[in-house]
């Protein structure tokens, strides 16, 4: 009978380890899904703040270019929608959409500053072209990040175990990268 009960013993004291090892894998990965999905949740913050100082950079340009090239109302207007259309975009999917269309509108407008020599050499545009490059490379590097933190967010989460814990906690696989736009795949041509 002693016999039967220490075994009895220890088969619960087993079985109380496993459950104690579980139960702590989850909260472990629990714990660290939470952190990468914070991580991640930052780095689209820091896209989204340089989408929006670009966003405020541009009317300036915008109007600087207006003054030289008054007959170009087309671009100035797909501008104008572009730019509306990031602003009024709330989750990141419809944001890096909305970007791609001011990437290509942006994109005509510097293309428009080539048929204006005298825009080229005016002090303001210049100002206002080095600050959105600097605009430029900084959304380049959040973009980076972001697509790096979304990455590591959605490796964590696809692998084993994690990806029970994860479906157990509610985490789920997220695939709004930043990716090359259509227009961005052409050379662009240079004429002199």
């Amino acid at each position: 009978m002693k016999r039967g009960l220490w075994v009895g013993l220890g088969l619960v004291g087993v079985l109380f380890i496993v459950i104690l090892l579980v139960f702590g894998s989850y909260v472990s990965a629990k714990n660290q899904m939470v952190a990468k999905d914070e991580a991640k949740k930052a780095a689209w913050s820091q896209v989204d703040t340089q989408l929006q100082r670009r966003a405020d950079l541009i009317p300036n340009l915008v109007a600087t270019v207006k003054g030289f090239a008054t007959h170009e109302e087309t671009v100035f207007g797909d501008i104008a929608n572009a730019r509306a259309g990031l602003l009024n975009a709330r989750d990141p999917q419809s944001k890096i959409a909305a970007n791609g269309q001011l990437d290509s509108a942006f994109g005509r407008l510097l293309a428009l500053s080539e048929n204006y020599p005298e825009l080229k050499s005016n002090q303001n545009f210049l100002a206002l072209q080095d600050q959105l490059e600097g605009s430029e490379n900084r959304i380049s590097v959040a973009r980076n990040r972001y697509n790096a933190a979304l990455q590591d967010y959605n490796t964590f989460i696809r692998q084993f175990p994690n990806s029970i814990w994860a479906g157990m906690a509610g985490f789920q696989p997220d695939n709004a990268y930043f990716q090359a736009s259509e227009g961005s795949k052409v050379a662009p041509t240079v004429k002199f």
